[in-house]
This record gives structure tokens, sequence and C-alpha cells, in this order.
């Protein structure tokens, strides 16, 4: 079996012309002595144009060749892009932003539901999700990747079993369990428990995800490796040290201080900034009061709360049991 677009061909030879000037061939011409419609193959595209068809000449993204935009003589747009542009990087918009537990949910890619917990995003430049797979079982994902500059899952409830390019078989996450995904490593999600929930915290916010149907996972070898100048992290909580009521997730060191993401444990702590451009808190158990220019805001469990660069701020009064996911980023 094989596809074909089929597009208006009026001014046919001047359109199979500038065809064949793009890469294109001619699969077939019909009828011989008057031309009025034509096949041409090329770069995995097969088009039939139909002299006197009606209907919108399209648009065909060629990739791979220096950019440039033309337009067919049947009227074809012809966008000429770059292969691998680089990752656009929206203006930072820091703001202070508290979103609270009960927030709205969406449902996003592979049945999986979202609740933004950074509205506006940082001017597009970051987005933090509470994500959620309500019914468990196998999820219908593929082995895919994703063009961004840094990207951070947390197991929160329930568990999830994944598996990463390079890093052997496939693993569960459980609550307290942590994986940096470095830019385009690929991966694939499995199976999960009923009611799983992740926070994922990624930079740009809107950044492509593509599928790779080539790269079979799990692959028989564990090699430690860079992506993108980063390296894979699978922190598992049950193994992990506590030091001063702090547990380092590795991500420091994994990204060349880009990033650090850290649980604490009842840690009070008076004027507070960081450096960075976002530092994200998100209570995983008990409760603690935010306070900064003078107002208090107490945060319950799955509360959260985002604060840019250099604004001071104070965690008082920290119940018994509170346990806080903070991960902050440096300048991307």
């Amino acid at each position: 079996m094989t596809a074909e677009i089929v597009l208006p061909g009026n001014d046919l030879h001047a359109t199979i012309a500038c065809f064949e000037e793009l890469g294109f061939r001619v699969e077939a011409i019909s009828p011989a002595d008057d031309p009025a419609t034509a096949v041409v193959s090329g770069h995995g595209l097969r088009i039939r144009f139909v002299r006197g068809a009606s209907g919108d000449p399209g648009v065909i993204r060629l990739t791979g060749v220096a950019a440039a935009t033309l337009v067919a003589p049947n009227g074809t747009r012809i966008e000429r892009v770059a292969a691998d542009p680089p990752i656009a990087m929206p203006a930072l918009d820091a703001q202070l932003k508290i979103v609270r537990a009960d927030g709205d949910w969406h449902v996003g890619r592979a049945g999986m539901r979202y609740r933004d917990l950074v509205p506006g995003r940082y001017g597009g430049r970051y987005i933090a999700s509470h994500i959620q797979i309500p019914d468990g079982g196998p999820v219908p994902d593929y082995v895919h990747f994703h063009k961004i500059r840094f990207q951070l899952i947390y197991c929160y409830r329930g568990w999830v079993r994944v598996v990463y390019e390079d890093a052997g078989p496939p693993f569960v996450m459980e609550p307290g369990d942590c994986v940096l995904q470095p830019p385009e490593i690929r991966h694939r999600v499995l199976e999960s428990s009923p009611g799983l929930e992740v926070v994922e915290i990624s930079c740009p916010a809107s950044h492509d995800t593509f599928a790779d149907h080539e790269l079979a996972l799990p692959m028989p070898d564990i090699r430690d490796r860079t992506y993108g100048g980063q390296r894979f992290v699978r922190h598992v909580a049950r193994n992990a040290m506590w030091t001063d009521g702090v547990r380092d997730l590795g991500i420091a060191a994994a990204t060349g201080g880009l990033a650090t993401a850290r649980v604490i444990r009842r840690a009070a702590r008076r004027d507070a900034v960081h450096a960075g451009e976002i530092a994200v808190m998100f209570v995983l158990a008990g409760d603690v009061s935010f306070a900064h220019a003078g107002e208090t805001v107490r945060l319950a469990r799955a509360d959260t709360v985002a604060v840019p660069a250099s604004l001071p701020y104070s965690l008082v009064d920290p119940s018994d049991d509170l346990e806080l996911l903070e991960v902050a980023v440096g300048k991307v």
C-alpha cells in the first residue's frame, strides 16, 4: 500500500520542474500527449498533482536544508527549515506563585491527568505539573524523548514502571523516588498503580515530544554517558541518606550545577533567597507557613509555591511531619 497527497496541479510542467529542483522525482504522468496528472516522490512523501483540481494547495515542510520559503507554481507553499533547530527559550517572567491542592485538572498525553503548579509558567520558560494516572495498569505510551533543557520527575504516590535508554531493565519508581531525564534520553512509561501521582518540572514549558519507533527498550547494556551535558539520575528513596533533615536527590552533580533538588524535613528557614531563575516547593506531607513581605500563608499537603530569584522569604512553624520537595533551577 502507498499513500498520496493530492494537490492542485495548475501549470503542471512548471510545478514538476520546481519539485524536481527540490529533490523529488517523477513517478508517473498521464496522459503523455497532454499531461493532466503527475505523481512525484521524495523525502518520504508522495504527491499527486491534478490539473484543474480544486482545494488548498497546502504547505510542505522540508527539513535539513537552509531555511527559506518559496511558493511553487501551483501555489503550494514550501517551508525549508533546519533539521534540528535550537530550543526556543522564552523570556523569563518570574513572579511569586502559590497554588492550592484543589486546582483544576485536564487530560494530557497518553490519558494522564495534569494540574498546573506554576500558572503563567514564568513566561513560558518553566512548567511544573502534578500528574495523575487514576486507573493504573498498562500505560498506552511509546518510546519517546523530549527537546528540553531540564526535566525532573518525582514519584509522590503509588508506583510506576518505566524504562530508560542505557539504564538497563525496566524499574519501578515508588514514593520518594526521583529521576532526572536529561535532554533527549529515550524512555517509556510501561504501567502504574491505580492513583499514581508524580510531580514533573521541565524547561521550557512548551517543548516537543518525539516518538522513536526505531529504538527498542530495554537496551542490553548499561552505559554511563551524557545527554546534552547531563547524566541520567535514578534516586531511590529507600537507599538514600538524610543529613540534617535533608535528602539530596543528586541533581546538582548530574546537571553540572544547573539545578538542585532535595526533600526537607521539618526545617524552619528565615530570610532565604536563591540565585537561580525559579525555586519550586511542593508540600509532600504535613504543613508549613510561607512568609514574604509581611504576609504569611499556610501551606498544606500538595500545595505549591514558586519563588523567583532574589525574593526573600521564610518557612516558619513547620509541622512535625513536614516533608517538602524543593527544586531550584539556575539560568538555562
